[in-house]
C-alpha cells in the first residue's frame, strides 16, 4: 500500500467551487479498485491550503492501473481546473511508527482488562467441557488453556503483547488448530457459548462493544476452520490481528 499526498493553494474566493470540484472526482476514486480510500483536509490557519491524501494499493497500480484506466478521465475533468494550484505531488510509505492517541480508551480496556478476560474464559472453559457438541474438541485442553486464550484476545484487543512473547504469537495460535476438523456447527456453537457466557460475567454489553466482540469472533472462528480443515493455509510469520472500535466509538452516554 502507498499513501499519495497533493497539496494545494486555492485563492479563497475559489475554496467552494474546488471542494464540490473534488466531491465529484471522489465518484471516480470510489469507483477505483486501486483507490482504497482518501481524504481532503482544509487547513485551519492557512485559508485555501489543503492536502489531499489518498492511499492506493500500489504506487504501479496508481500510476498505471487508475491513471491508464476507465475512471481516470472523469477524475481529471474535475480537477484540471487546479493543477497550477499544485504545490507537491508525492507517494509516502508507511513505517513502524504507528498507533493510536488516548481518546478512546482501548478494547481490553473498555472489557475489564486482564481480570476480565480471565473471568471469562475460566468461565467458558468449564461450561465448555460440560458441552457435548465442543468438549471432544478440547479434550486435550490444558490446564492453563482459559489463561492463554485470555492473553490472546487480550493482545488482539489493544492489551499487553503477552501472547507474542510468551507463546509464540499469530503462528503459534493457528498451529493449535491444525487438523481438528472443526464443523461449522461446533464453531456456532463456541460462538454463542461466548457470547452467553460474556453475558454471565459482565463483560460490557454496550452495542459498540458487543458489536465488536462478535466481528472478532466470527473471524476468528472462521480462521479456526480454515486452518483446522483439509487444506490449511500456510503457516507464516503473520504479525497478531488487531482489533479497535472501528466505525463505532465507545458509548459515554
Amino acid at each position: 500500500m502507498i499513501v499519495e499526498y497533493i497539496r494545494y493553494t486555492i485563492a479563497e474566493p475559489n475554496t467552494a467551487e474546488f471542494e464540490a470540484a473534488y466531491a465529484r472526482a471522489a465518484a471516480s476514486l470510489r469507483a477505483s479498485p486501486q483507490c482504497v480510500d482518501y481524504e481532503l483536509t482544509r487547513c485551519t490557519e492557512e485559508a485555501g491550503a489543503y492536502i489531499l491524501r489518498i492511499r492506493w494499493t500500489s504506487a504501479a497500480d496508481h500510476l498505471e492501473g487508475f491513471r491508464a484506466g476507465e475512471h481516470f478521465p472523469a477524475f481529471f475533468a474535475e480537477i484540471k481546473p487546479y493543477v497550477t494550484a499544485i504545490q507537491e505531488m508525492r507517494h509516502y510509505e508507511a513505517t513502524e511508527v504507528v498507533g493510536t492517541g488516548g481518546s478512546n480508551p482501548t478494547l481490553y480496556e473498555w472489557a475489564g482488562g486482564a481480570p476480565a478476560l480471565e473471568r471469562l474464559f475460566t468461565k467458558f472453559y468449564a461450561r465448555v467441557a460440560d458441552d457435548e457438541l465442543l468438549a471432544p474438541v478440547f479434550a486435550d485442553m490444558d490446564e492453563h488453556h482459559a489463561r492463554h486464550v485470555a492473553l490472546w484476545l487480550g493482545e488482539v484487543f489493544g492489551g499487553p503483547a503477552a501472547y507474542s512473547a510468551d507463546h509464540g504469537g499469530h503462528r503459534h495460535m493457528a498451529a493449535k488448530h491444525i487438523g481438528r476438523g472443526i464443523t461449522e456447527e461446533q464453531r456456532r456453537r463456541w460462538v454463542a457459548l461466548l457470547c452467553d457466557t460474556a453475558d454471565e460475567v459482565g463483560l460490557p454489553a454496550d452495542p459498540e462493544f458487543r458489536a465488536v466482540f462478535a466481528y472478532y469472533l466470527e473471524w476468528g472462528t472462521r480462521m479456526a476452520i480454515l486452518y483446522s480443515g483439509p487444506n490449511p493455509p500456510p503457516l507464516t510469520e503473520a504479525p497478531m490481528p488487531r482489533w479497535n472500535w472501528a466505525l463505532t466509538p465507545p458509548y459515554r452516554g
